[in-house]
């Protein structure tokens, strides 16, 4: 029988009333835990007295409502406090992960018009010139006085964090969102029983700069215990699956990349509810849906799929996944209304293809300070309401069960590992480096055996070269060429990795000659060429004959999930490609071949080759030593 989320009200308008996070955080019971993060625990009158002070000494710098402190702080415990403080100083957070390039965090703190920088480590610089720092510790300290928790009074409309998403002009935007709305998620999130275990224990997966965060710190208002996962826990599937058992985590965000590996890994706890799954951020396969049904059939967790964008408070729908039924995004969430439109904006019928767009109480406030953007974006709503209604730039159609099925989407804007991507923001980065002509990037499904970024480019001709030809030519097949002038890939992607986050690096370069076009003389992307194996040349004297069989192996497992031949000891597998899931499926497979307990955290610490198999040379010589007193022992 196909699950199906109950049916929201039709006069549905407005949040509840009782929608302040801070009010219901006051009534969660002092002893409870609030947070975990590693071996430091705090109880929710801790975590209420710790926000207290941080607000004090907020408020006495002139923080208050409508200001903007960023946060540059790793999931941990002080990040939560840090984020409850700037809410209870009525405050809003801007999340700025300390691992993105330096460029990045910069533009993030000066765009976004931020009163005061919060950091970790005051000793590793300024984010942003001419903006106060603070460090963590200092806003946290105790100072010897107990206050009663009573946070600033704000109004539902009053800004409550704004959360950056990659921009189709080639920068990042700034999304607004009030507290009212955040308020409202958690509500909704409980009405379409998603939230439901009473003290439940939710793990906080996502980065702190992406929405799903917000799905996640919400429920410690309502008195359920946040345990931080950390970045080497949430990189290896195995080291996940245990602390999933060991936390007797109820909930955990996850997208389906990340789900796929750490399914099998799941087991039934005996306890009264099954682990809730929440799985978002990109579609989900046919195959693991069907997988993610069975394992909800056999007990041993429930999986609800969530789709929303981060200028409608993080969820719009949601929809149950069932063993009998085929992927889809469930039914609008009560905080929201929705309208599947045409090119005309008028409605179309159930079963045709239109643009999704969402209106009611938690549609954001805009873009921070893009007033153009904002008005392209959050339209007038059709239905006449004098509200507005926010265009989400995703095709869906109305199923006969009154769900939504997920077509893809309307523009450039594409979902990586759950990144949203504008492909034009990593083109404008590209196209501005040295000796590159003309810049494209696409997203494609056969780099490295899944999905990945692949950046074409063009470079400038030096002396001699022949002239570029243009529409109307008579050019020669496009395909991959050897690029003139200095241009090389190594430079393109150091250059990138500089500017933008990981995800955003493409997994490969491909120099052109020229580009495609169509008739009309404008770029032909479905003619862009694949990518060719990666061009690894083995250093003299290293040939794989005289390789240990550790490094032999790797490098064959190189080969293969990275689709690179000739790989040398000194080769970098990030540098050639790798990226997260690639690792895991590294680690997968040495752990097949020699039967050693390899980490994901030691590709990412040994990411050269000859490294990273004497790493592995290590622990069998441990693994072996370890044995050989058990025998002796037995």
């Amino acid at each position: 029988m196909t699950a199906v989320l109950p049916e929201r009200p039709r006069t549905y308008e407005a949040p509840r009333a009782s929608t302040d996070l801070l009010e219901r955080l006051a009534l969660a019971p002092a002893g409870r835990t609030a947070v975990v993060a590693g071996d430091r625990e705090l109880t929710f009158g801790a975590l209420r007295a710790e926000a207290m002070r941080i607000a004090g000494r907020l408020t006495a710098r002139g923080i208050g409502p409508e200001s903007v402190v960023a946060l540059c702080l790793p999931r941990g415990a002080d990040l939560v406090a840090a984020l409850i403080g700037t809410l209870t100083a009525g405050a809003a957070y801007l999340p700025v992960d300390p691992k993105l390039p330096a460029e990045r965090r910069r533009y993030l703190v000066e765009d976004a018009g931020a009163d005061l920088v919060v950091t970790a480590d005051p000793a590793a610089g300024p984010l942003a010139p001419g903006v106060e720092h603070l460090a963590v510790a200092e806003l946290t300290a105790p100072d010897g006085t107990e206050r009663a928790f009573s946070p600033v009074p704000v109004a539902a409309g009053t800004l409550a964090y704004v959360i950056y998403t990659s921009g189709s002009t080639g920068r990042p935007k700034g999304v607004e969102i009030g507290r009212g709305a955040a308020a409202a998620l958690l509500a909704e999130l409980e009405d379409a029983g998603i939230a439901v275990t009473e003290g439940g224990r939710v793990g906080w997966n996502a980065s702190p700069s992406f929405d799903a965060s917000v799905q996640q710190w919400v429920r410690v208002c309502r008195g359920d215990t946040l345990v931080m996962i950390d970045e080497e826990t949430r990189a290896d599937p195995a080291v996940l699956a245990r602390l999933v058992d060991e936390q007797a985590l109820t909930d955990l965000d996850i997208t389906p990349s990340h789900a796929d590996a750490l399914l099998d890994l799941l087991t039934a706890d005996g306890g009264p509810r099954p682990l809730t799954l929440l799985v978002g951020g990109e579609a989900i396969s046919p195959a693991l849906w069907r997988r993610l049904g069975e394992r909800g059939a056999a007990g041993v967790l429930r999986t609800v799929n969530l789709y929303g964008p981060t200028e409608c408070t993080v969820d719009a729908t949601a929809g149950w996944v069932g063993p009998g039924d085929g992927p889809h995004i469930g039914s609008v969430l009560p905080g929201l209304r929705m309208r599947v439109l045409d090119g005309k904006l008028n409605p179309v019928d159930a079963g045709e293809s239109g643009e999704l767009y969402l209106a009611g109480p938690r549609v954001g406030r805009g873009y921070r300070r893009r007033p153009g953007l904002t008005a392209e974006r959050f339209v007038a709503d059709t239905a006449g309401s004098g509200g507005r209604m926010y265009r989400t730039g995703d095709l869906v159609r109305l199923l006969p069960d009154g769900r939504l099925g997920y077509l893809g989407r309307a523009d450039g804007q594409v979902k990586l590992r759950g990144h949203r991507i504008e492909l034009p923001e990593i083109e404008a980065v590209l196209a501005a480096q040295p000796g590159v002509a003309e810049a494209a990037v696409v997203l494609r499904d056969d780099v490295h055996g899944a999905p990945g970024l692949v950046a074409y480019y063009r470079a400038v001709p030096g002396p001699g070269s022949a002239p570029a030809l243009g529409p109307g030519s008579e050019p020669a097949p496009p395909g991959p060429g050897s690029a003139p002038g200095s241009v090389t890939e190594s430079a393109l992607r150091d250059s990138l990795a500089a500017a933008l986050p990981a995800y955003m690096v493409p997994a490969a370069f491909v120099a052109l000659d020229r580009f495609p076009t169509t008739t009309n003389g404008k770029l032909d992307r479905p003619a862009l060429p694949a990518p060719a194996a990666t061009p690894v040349t083995v250093p003299a004297g290293e040939a794989t004959a005289g390789m240990t069989r550790s490094q032999e192996l790797v490098a064959g497992v190189w080969a293969t999930v990275l689709g690179a031949s000739h790989i040398g000891l000194d080769d970098n597998f990030f540098k050639l490609g790798g990226h997260s899931l690639l690792a895991i499926k590294l680690v997968s497979r040495v752990r097949a071949e020699l039967a050693v307990a390899l980490p994901v955290k030691a590709v990412y610490a040994n990411p050269r080759l000859r490294d990273l198999a004497a790493h592995i040379d290590t622990l069998v010589e441990a693994t072996a030593a370890a044995a050989a007193a058990e025998r002796q022992d037995g």
